[in-house]
């Protein structure tokens, strides 16, 4: 038996991919000891695993700011500030837990340098697409759609470079000093935080990620799994079942952003479309002044598994998540990124045509409308897409490649 430590940040769309992987590690014996969000741990705990909550000090830093918009740099400074609690975090969990193998999270800073310093077997649990260039992959957070030919090449080979040192000079500085703190060298540059570990376990594939010939070896791509709290109502709410028009699950981010612009402009465009909606806000502010409309529910939260059974469509974020989710079970997405990684997940949707994308300048009541009547129209893209997403067996990847951790080469260091 082996004793895995999963370290996460506070947010269910980091941890919520991980757990039927976690749940596979404990069917086969192994012990699995979880630190995540304090909100978390109760559900986490109802489903087996051995859950307690990371330092709470490290939830109250929020990466977005308290309106959710903060840039590049102010959100990587939030998240390095997290880094400084994450690191001590992680190694009092190792105490307590005398782990042998770590999972840490691609944003848990601090904690991915504490494994680095362990010494210990270790991978980074990426539950996002993967931020590494490569042949004919276009520079990542832009959005831009793949380009061939050597006109292709040079716009990828200057986009990289340019995104690259962004990225660069929000990160490094900060993370650098945890580096120095903890007597490891400094990294050159950002995408070397992805050289450490024994593993980067990504977890989506095609077609939501591109076609790789060049992928650095300790990097692997398991597909999508997906997980609701055990707490939600088997089927869902009863109002689900009721008879009536099909529903559509209007979503906003379940890490606020200030997103409310799409809960209100999805209320007017469908309020006379033969549909219900179903509105979960999560902490999107001002929930109070939403527009009311006969055929919308608004909730707080609610499991996305059962609505996504009965769903005719999804209008969301373009969160990695709910994209995945919704792909998974056959639904057809309407996507308006608001920030952080969702311009580039709206890419990948559009180019694998399982959905419509409106940038979020351009979102009207009347565009939603119609971008929503042309997904419901053409489900069998959604389709089509989830089956490759959800082929195989994810979990079991994701159980494989962290026994394989097991007295795994240490990998080079930058």
């Amino acid at each position: 038996m082996t004793t895995f430590l999963a370290y996460t940040s506070p947010a269910a769309g980091h941890i919520f991919p991980l757990v039927p992987g976690l749940l596979e590690l404990c069917r086969r014996g192994h012990d699995v000891h979880v630190r995540t969000d304090p909100a978390l741990v109760a559900g986490l705990r109802r489903a087996g695993l051995a859950a307690e909550p990371v330092d709470p000090r490290i939830a109250t830093i929020k990466p977005g700011g308290e309106d959710g918009r903060n840039g590049l740099r102010a959100g990587y400074r939030a998240l390095l500030r997290r880094g400084a609690l994450d690191g001590p975090d992680l190694e009092r969990a190792l105490v307590e837990t005398d782990a042998d193998v770590l999972l840490v999270d691609t944003l848990a800073f601090g904690a991915a340098v504490a494994a680095e310093r362990s010494g210990m077997p270790w991978a980074i649990t990426l539950p996002s697409l993967l931020p590494l260039p490569g042949a004919g992959i276009p520079p990542y957070g832009l959005g831009l759609a793949p380009a061939s030919g050597p006109l292709g090449a040079l716009r990828d080979r200057i986009g990289w470079s340019l995104v690259t040192q962004a990225y660069g000079r929000a990160l490094l500085p900060g993370l650098n000093d945890l580096r120095a703190a903890a007597g490891l060298a400094p990294m050159r540059s950002a995408l070397d935080v992805f050289t450490p570990p024994d593993r980067v376990l990504v977890l989506t594939g095609a077609p939501l990620e591109y076609p790789r010939t060049d992928l650095p070896a300790n990097v692997s791509f398991l597909g999508a799994s997906s997980w609701d709290p055990p707490d939600a109502v088997p089927g869902g709410p009863a109002y689900l079942a009721e008879d009536g028009d099909p529903w559509v699950l209007v979503t906003c981010s379940t890490d606020y952003q200030g997103d409310e612009q799409l809960a209100v402009t999805a209320i007017e465009a469908l309020r006379d479309e033969p549909v219900r909606v179903l509105l979960t806000i999560a902490d999107a502010a001002h929930s109070s002044r939403l527009p009311q409309a006969a055929n919308v529910r608004i909730e707080r939260f609610v499991a996305h598994g059962p609505v996504l059974r009965r769903a005719a469509a999804v209008v969301c974020h373009g969160g990695m998540g709910i994209v995945q989710k919704a792909l998974s079970a056959s639904v057809p997405i309407v996507a308006v990124p608001f920030g952080r990684d969702q311009p580039e997940v709206a890419r990948r949707l559009r180019e694998c045509g399982a959905g419509r994308v409106i940038r979020r300048r351009r979102l009207s009541d009347g565009r939603l409308r119609a971008a929503v009547r042309e997904a419901i129209a053409d489900r069998d893209a959604a389709a089509d897409a989830g089956a490759v997403l959800g082929a195989g067996d994810p979990p079991g990847a994701f159980a494989d490649h962290c026994e394989d951790l097991v007295g795994a080469p240490r990998a080079l260091t930058a």
